[in-house]
């Protein structure tokens, strides 16, 4: 029977190489979810809840069988973006659902989506009625794309004629929960003295009165203390 140890060995082991697998395939598995990445996350979770919870199972087995199946996942997300057939086989091809304001039963049916499906995903553009809408495409993550008819349309400064500059800056986080983000005034060129000076016009003694603290795009800085100093 696997004692206890072994079993802990186990886990840590798995959970050691999962972290550095995923390290490996976490940016596509996130921001590009299609069907294919999707499985491949659940598939590798699966093969480290089995290598630890199944003692019939070796260490050196699990761990060849984690590494391997990454080493063909990245493997076949390379050839993806090497190929464009590759990539259309794999992940799939955007299909436009309305076009020039009427929406198209066939694409619609071939991707399985019905009125519901879609008035919903209008919804989260914050777009409510689908007179509004000029062009939509289905994505191959699963989201759509929305383009609203002129009229429906946001007015810019641009269409406004009104005189506009680029941001100073990138809004950024610059106290964290009483924590200084040092990286962020590395990459900003900033000084804690600086970052000191600003903190106290607002009352604070140091960055550890700070629950929250961001640099607009105005060069300004926004500060939210803590509602009870430590």
């Amino acid at each position: 029977m696997e004692s206890v140890w072994e079993t802990a060995l186990k886990t840590l082991l798995g959970f050691s190489v999962l972290l550095l697998l995923t390290r490996l395939l976490a940016k596509k598995q996130l921001s590009q979810m299609t069907l294919f990445t999707y499985i491949t996350g659940i598939a590798l979770g699966n093969i480290a809840g089995e290598m630890v919870l199944d003692n019939k199972i070796r260490i050196a087995d699990g761990i060849t069988a984690l590494a391997l199946w990454a080493l063909l996942t990245y493997g076949i997300e390379h050839l993806s973006l090497k190929s464009p057939k590759a990539r259309v086989l794999l992940d799939g091809e955007p299909t436009i659902v309305i076009r020039n304001g009427k929406i198209l039963e066939r694409a619609m049916a071939s991707c399985k989506l019905n009125m519901d499906d879609l008035t919903m995903l209008l919804r989260e553009k914050n777009v409510f009625s689908v007179r509004e809408v000029d062009y939509a495409i289905l994505e191959p993550n699963g989201k759509l794309s929305v383009m609203k008819k002129p009229e429906y349309d946001f007015v810019t400064r641009k269409d406004l004629n009104v005189p506009y500059s680029r941001p100073a800056y990138m809004p950024t986080e610059l106290v964290v929960d009483g924590h200084v983000v040092a990286r962020n005034l590395r990459e900003l060129d900033l000084s804690r003295e600086w970052l000191e000076r600003e903190l106290r016009k607002f009352g604070a003694q140091s960055a550890h009165d700070v629950y929250f603290a961001e640099l607009e795009s105005d060069g300004t800085v926004h500060v939210d203390l803590k509602s009870e100093r430590p």
